[in-house]
């Protein structure tokens, strides 16, 4: 886990869509709630470049927040973000607290290496294809990395990669695995190039229409002996 990333709130009473406009435009804040753990939910507000400036480190999604509220610190994560459909800067936050002694879900970034040495890019001329960006995982808050690493070093062109193939730290596993092998999802793939595909359609229809066009002139040649 990374250094402790802070998160410095203010409790907020004034609740409402009014009152989150004039936060957002007057203040330069943003309205956010903390909610589970034993204790209630509570809204906030957070000052809004500060709370940007933390998301641009992708780890601060997979990693515990320590939540200051006035003297009060909680541990949690970011459960949800709400962005401006046009602009993309957020709008309002989710922080959902934790206990480090239980076990948390969170979604984790994969980080995929060695994608220009894969084997099925240098050497079959193919690209990389990515199902996901990130995977949920089950873990004690101390154990929950930031990131988790996809080899595309040997995968070969048309392999796919499963969640299997994942190398997992020990105190860490995937909830999706744990529904059963049926849930092993594709999380990556070496696929040929769009313009080798079409060639490859090309030729095949080309194949069919030489071995059509063969059959007619037989069909033809015997035809004519026949009338002979």
């Amino acid at each position: 886990m990374s250094d402790a990333f802070i998160v410095v709130a203010e409790a907020r009473a004034d609740k409402g869509k009014g009152a989150s406009r004039r936060l957002r435009r007057l203040e330069g804040k943003i309205p956010a709630v903390i909610y589970g753990g034993d204790q209630p939910a509570q809204s906030l507000t957070l000052i809004r470049k500060d709370f940007e400036y933390m998301l641009e480190n992708e780890a601060c999604f997979s990693s515990i927040l320590e939540v200051q509220i006035g003297g009060d610190t909680h541990n949690a994560i970011i459960k949800d973000i709400q962005r401006h459909p046009a602009k993309g800067f957020p709008m309002h936050a989710d922080f959902l607290r934790v206990r480090m002694d239980q076990a948390i879900k969170v979604n984790v970034p994969l980080h995929f290496i060695n994608e220009e040495q894969c084997t099925g890019v240098k050497l079959g001329g193919g690209m990389i294809q990515k199902q996901a960006t990130d995977i949920e995982v089950q873990c004690l808050p101390k154990d929950l990395p930031e990131y988790l690493e996809v080899d595309m070093l040997d995968v070969e062109l048309g392999q796919i990669v499963h969640l299997t193939d994942i190398s997992l730290p020990t105190g860490i596993t995937s909830t999706a695995l744990e529904l059963g092998e049926d849930h092993d999802l594709a999380i990556a793939s070496v696929i040929a190039p769009r313009g080798a595909k079409e060639a490859d359609a090309e030729d095949e229809a080309g194949d069919a229409a030489e071995g059509g066009s063969g059959d007619a002139s037989e069909s033809d040649d015997t035809g004519a002996d026949g009338e002979g």
